[in-house]
């Protein structure tokens, strides 16, 4: 009796992958192997390459040299539909949907179900999306137009997209940067199925935690190039980051500065949006940053729409230093001392064609212009000062906004709206999809600004370490309602956690 002992062939081997732009190098001599039935960690800061990579695999790009093979062939695909027939997949940090259609039809988008003769099946079609979604613990309205969701139900909708058929790889970028612990638990299911089932799953996050919990294999890459390939059991969190940027963690997180706050900047009272949030209620002090929590949906992001006038009010009120307004758009919030930076920054924060310069001047055009004139002069002085300030990495001022990678675009459409001198700040997910170095920089820009500048600063984000790091305070948003307000010394994974599920309330508030 003869036994094959024949290790079977990696599902992606990479062998001296090169990507070249012109005379950048984005990548060289890349070399290693994703094996089948396992969840494989790409790790690396913004610009390291990863992106680079994710397109040659998928037949985005073409390598300059090298060559890639699927379970031992050679690729023969050169576009993502013909990677997509090979089975390969990929679902990236900002959700590359269809707007105008619907949650089916963006699920199925070039497969929909068909009956006999070539006939359209819409009830099919819906049946087997809300089978998909339900696999991915996801609830949501299959005839809902895509354009009307939040940017992590989104995402939920693209994984359901990857998966209307075979996949031998699955490549997942910065999947969980919009979820709660709830959701990426959930995700975290899906992923071990998949795997189980014999998917490859590629797996990049800038986040150590899941990285430890969830995959098997970590693979580092720095500055274009293969740094380390190890299981994940034999690298402990200092040992990855070291890897990823040159230095130890201890150079990159320090513990903030107490608060002081002064007095009350921004003050929300019995605000009410119909269907959307009802009876918010809360204040935030100069100098102070509070950090607003909950799970996908429950109104974060749109109560922070409804305060700047991006969403309708049907009651309550909005006070400025104790005095009531009414901001009728974003236009208006210049003139309230009020920066709002959106959650999806490449839709609503910033102009992609446009340069890095004149998008941060862009909302301080009205200040910067001498007799409705804008000169180019005041425009480069203050992307300048911003620039240096928030160390934006460009080839320069007039380079457009799409080259940057994504840590850097956030810094933009932070850098644009603090030209502006505001005296209240609110950030919706401000570290989204960016690597952990770059989260560093910005949370320390969130603590000057506080601290040194006075700033009343409101945090929404899905990253419950992030917020319990950053918050003076924690508020907690369950089903539309307010359901904690949180002291520093009260805010836990556990106490945010039971407030945001609804299993109990803190402080008073339902």
């Amino acid at each position: 009796m003869t036994l094959d002992m024949t290790v079977p062939a990696p599902r992606l081997e990479l062998r001296n992958i090169g990507k070249s732009f012109g005379a950048v190098h984005a990548l060289a001599d890349v070399s290693f192997s994703v094996a089948p039935g396992s969840i494989h960690a790409w790790v690396g800061e913004n610009g390291a390459g990863k992106s680079t990579l994710v397109g040659v695999v998928t037949g985005l790009l073409s390598p300059s040299t090298g060559e890639v093979l699927l379970d031992g062939e050679p690729v023969g695909y050169r576009n993502p539909r013909q990677a997509r027939t090979a089975g390969v997949a990929a679902v990236y940090q900002d959700p590359k949907l269809f707007g105008d259609l619907d949650v089916a039809e963006n699920i199925f988008a070039g497969v929909y179900p068909q009956r006999p003769r070539g006939i359209l099946s819409r009830g099919r079609m819906h049946l087997r999306a809300e089978e998909l979604l339900a696999r991915l613990g996801v609830a949501l309205d299959t005839r809902a137009p895509v354009s009307s969701l939040s940017l992590a139900e989104a995402q939920f909708v693209e994984l359901a997209r990857a998966l209307t058929s075979p996949t031998r790889l699955l490549i997942l970028d910065e999947p969980t940067a919009s979820l709660t612990p709830v959701e990426t638990g959930r995700l975290f299911d899906v992923v071990r199925r998949l795997r189980d089932d014999g998917t490859a799953v590629v797996w990049i996050s800038h986040r150590m935690e899941e990285i430890a919990a969830l995959t098997d294999t970590v693979t580092v890459i720095r500055d274009g190039r293969h740094v380390a390939t190890a299981p994940t059991v034999e690298l402990d969190d200092e040992t990855i980051v070291r890897l990823m940027v040159g230095r130890g963690m201890d150079r990159l997180f320090a513990a903030p500065a107490p608060a002081d706050p002064g007095p009350v900047a921004l003050e929300v009272r019995d605000l009410r949006s119909d269907g959307e949030f009802e009876d918010i209620t809360f204040a935030v002090r100069s100098g102070e940053i509070v950090g607003m929590a909950g799970i996908v949906g429950a109104g974060r992001t749109e109560i922070a729409q409804a305060v700047c006038g991006v969403r309708q009010i049907d009651g309550g009120e909005v006070l400025i230093d104790s005095r009531p307004v009414r901001i009728g758009g974003p236009g208006q919030l210049v003139a309230h001392g009020v920066a709002y930076v959106p959650e999806d920054r490449d839709v609503e924060g910033l102009i992609p064609s446009m340069s890095v310069q004149r998008n941060i001047a862009l909302p301080s055009a009205s200040s910067l212009a001498r007799g409705g004139v804008l000169f180019e002069g005041p425009e480069t002085a203050l992307a300048a000062e911003q620039i240096t300030a928030l160390e934006i990495k460009t080839a320069g001022p007039r380079s457009p906004v799409s080259a940057l990678s994504g840590g850097n675009r956030q810094k933009v459409a932070l850098a644009r709206w603090l030209a502006t001198r505001p005296r209240i700040l609110i950030l919706d997910e401000p570290t989204h999809g960016i690597d952990i170095g770059t989260k560093t920089q910005v949370h320390r820009i969130i603590e000057r600004l506080a601290r040194e500048e006075g700033m009343a600063v409101l945090v929404i984000s899905s990253d419950l370490t992030e917020v319990l790091a950053l918050s003076d305070r924690v508020l907690v948003v369950a089903g539309g309602r307010l359901t904690a307000d949180l002291a520093r010394g009260e805010a836990t994974e556990e106490t945010v956690m039971a407030a945001a599920t609804g299993s109990a309330t803190v402080g008073g508030h339902r």
